[in-house]
């Protein structure tokens, strides 16, 4: 009885595992759909649209074409970082996509979303949000990677689990932005004030919960 209990509660997290790899994967497909549009070099597709104004400033335009195409070797290496199957089986294949995922978030995704950041529509309210996003997650990559350097891998996966939140928010962005313009009525700069902050202020208190969740165990 006890036997046939575990098991059922194996095979649900396994369920629940798979579903959450699959929506991920999804999610990360979409993403690269998203990023296709703009190849090689599209200024008047998607999100662009709305940056015209922008458009004509060099250092923004290159800072944005560099994280849209960056980001999704991030998603990809990050989402690689939690697979116990990699870690144990293929160490090797886990270091180098952990150092592909660190050093594309510290030196070129990080730092082209810091600069965007600052040009965020939405006011000072989105361009604190954006500039805050950026530099949490340039913040917690760096600080997995020293963890991992001290062989204090508890800490390491700690500050791997924020910094992967946030770099999903690429994906919560979008789908809280789609979820409110279909359920709430609010002016266009309104809904990206609030996205700006939901997008990946969700994000984080979930990483923090996971991370305590698995401390208590």
């Amino acid at each position: 009885m006890l036997f046939l209990k575990i098991r059922q509660i194996i095979s649900r997290t396994n369920i629940i595992h798979a579903s959450l790899l699959l929506t991920l994967a999804f999610f990360t497909w979409l993403m690269a759909d998203i990023t296709v549009a703009y190849m090689p070099y599209h200024t008047d597709v998607g999100f662009l649209r709305i940056k015209q104004q922008y458009i004509g400033i060099d250092h923004w335009r290159i800072a944005f074409f560099i994280h849209v195409y960056a980001s999704m070797w991030v998603l990809f290496a990050g989402f690689t970082q939690f697979s116990k199957t990699i870690q144990q089986q293929y160490p090797r294949l886990h270091r180098n996509l952990g150092y592909i995922y660190v050093v594309d978030v510290l030196l070129i995704t990080g730092p082209a979303g810091l600069l965007m950041g600052f040009y965020a529509n939405g006011g000072w309210s989105s361009r604190i949000a954006f500039v805050l996003l950026a530099l949490l997650w340039i913040y917690f990559t760096a600080m997995a990677l020293i963890r991992a350097k001290q062989k204090d891998f508890s800490a390491h996966r700690r500050f791997m689990i924020r910094s992967y939140a946030l770099t999903l928010s690429a994906i919560t962005l979008r789908a809280w932005k789609y979820a409110i313009t279909n359920t709430v009525e609010l002016p266009p700069m309104d809904m990206y004030r609030v996205v700006a902050w939901l997008g990946w202020g969700l994000n984080l208190i979930v990483a923090e919960w996971v991370i305590r969740r698995a401390s208590v165990k």
